[in-house]
């Protein structure tokens, strides 16, 4: 296998999982424009805790890509 087709190889790759990121990226996007399906009236503290959770976790994607956090140099 050439350099070239390994090549080729691999970007294909990168291009499925960026694709597959923008579709997650989109569908995030939609459920919070939706308020995360969660009405202003019935908002309890779970819903606090569950809009943490997805914080914390997106932080740390954030942070790798961005080298920040524990990811700074």
């Amino acid at each position: 296998m050439t350099s070239r087709t390994k090549n080729a190889q691999a970007l294909d790759a990168f291009i499925a999982r960026k694709v597959e990121i923008d579709a997650m990226l989109a569908r995030l996007v939609a459920l919070s424009d939706d308020h995360f399906d969660v009405h202003p009236d019935e908002v309890h503290w779970g819903h606090v805790g569950t809009l943490a959770h997805y914080a914390e976790l997106l932080k740390r994607i954030t942070d790798s890509a961005f080298r920040e956090g524990e990811h700074a140099e």
